[in-house]
């Protein structure tokens, strides 16, 4: 199964829970994100991608220079283990990682979670690539991706069990938007997935066949 078919699976049974109001609220905040610009203002293909020295969950520091030195780079930015959407997007990554290192490119995660909360994402969802800690949101404010949760939303998302402050160690309020960015190994960026609707994401496949090319270029 595709992974948008496993999204829409999960919108559906959502559907079926949540309040129509909650729903509703949650739409509207795509719609205002898609009207903002966000997704056009973001890092695009042929940009550079902004160098960065993060954490990972498991207290090693990892470098975009490093990763580069071994080839390509897939860099997911997720919004945290609080976002079932994201986490059917980890495992599906999770689940092609064997094909995508075998054409020569890494894949590292990144969110504004905490080091505790990125470690209890590596742990819960059995991943075995890289999850960094990008507290404050500083990498992805340099990909152009970073907006302030709504005043509006913040006391639905507390009454659904969604304690971003606990989950980012800060009160901001700011998340990523769900993006992917392969970068080449020249430092470029060769494709970017940048969606202001959280409920898409890209599929693996399409990652495979970007990596593809770039190994036969």
């Amino acid at each position: 199964m595709l992974l948008q078919q496993e999204l829409d699976q999960l919108s559906a049974g959502l559907a079926q829970q949540v309040p129509a109001q909650v729903l509703a609220a949650f739409g509207r905040a795509i719609q205002e994100m898609k009207v903002s610009g966000m997704e056009q203002n973001s890092l695009r293909v042929g940009d550079s991608a902004p160098r960065f020295s993060l954490p990972a969950a498991d207290g090693k520091t990892v470098t975009l220079s490093g990763l580069l030195a071994q080839g390509p780079v897939v860099l997911n930015f997720y919004r945290g283990l609080w976002c079932p959407y994201c986490n059917l997007e980890l495992a599906a990554l999770q689940k092609s990682l064997a094909t995508i290192e075998g054409l020569n490119a890494t894949l590292v995660a990144v969110s504004p979670q905490t080091p505790e909360a990125s470690a209890a994402t590596a742990s819960k969802l059995g991943l075995s690539f890289k999850v960094l800690v990008d507290q404050g949101n500083k990498l992805a404010r340099e990909f152009g991706l970073v907006f302030t949760l709504s005043e509006s939303l913040r006391p639905i998302y507390a009454a659904i069990g969604i304690d971003l402050p606990a989950a980012n160690g800060d009160n901001s309020f700011m998340l990523p938007m769900p993006a992917t960015y392969i970068i080449a190994r020249d430092g470029a960026i060769a494709y970017a997935f940048v969606d202001a609707d959280y409920t898409h994401r890209m599929e693996p496949n399409d990652m495979c066949a970007v990596l593809e090319r770039l190994k036969s270029a």
